[in-house]
């Protein structure tokens, strides 16, 4: 589980298990996107998002909405997937894109700054730049990826 910001956590499936690990970075939400996993005191949204598949809009606006209130409230969010590689990093870039008005690129720099594993997929990415309006070729994105691993 990465830290991307003071409110923002990027992380996998066991991460959402792991009930003494939430609890100790204040964990009150999470948006979880591979299955379902209750935890006390925790706000929980799942969506079921299928990776290597286009992004439904509802999805990932329900997704974002859920993100953006949970840390109005003032509550740390987790944003898991399975790996923590894909789909979590996609919605992530998505609520920042939001919350501090950053393109997709920049909104991925910083993503992939803080959590080494970050690589959306390319369908999960195409959704994004469709949604935004941003036409982005994925090479583009694998440079910027390969660029931050050599700093």
């Amino acid at each position: 589980m990465d830290q991307i910001r003071s409110w923002l956590y990027i992380g996998n499936y066991r991460d959402t298990c792991n009930l003494p690990s939430l609890q100790d970075r204040h964990i009150g939400a999470m948006l979880q996107l591979a299955e379902l996993v209750e935890q006390p005191d925790i706000e929980v949204l799942y969506l079921p998002v299928e990776d290597g598949e286009p992004l439904l809009i509802d999805l990932l606006i329900q997704g974002i909405e859920f993100v953006c209130s949970q840390k109005a409230l003032g509550n740390i969010v987790l944003v898991a997937c399975g790996a923590g590689i894909s789909r979590s990093s996609s919605f992530a870039l998505a609520v920042l894109k939001e919350e501090e008005n950053l393109n997709l690129m920049d909104a991925l720099r910083e993503i992939a700054k803080h959590h080494s594993d970050t690589q959306p997929h390319p369908a999960l990415w195409a959704s994004l730049c469709a949604y935004y309006g941003e036409e982005i070729d994925y090479l583009d994105v694998l440079d910027l990826l390969d660029e931050i691993k050599r700093l």
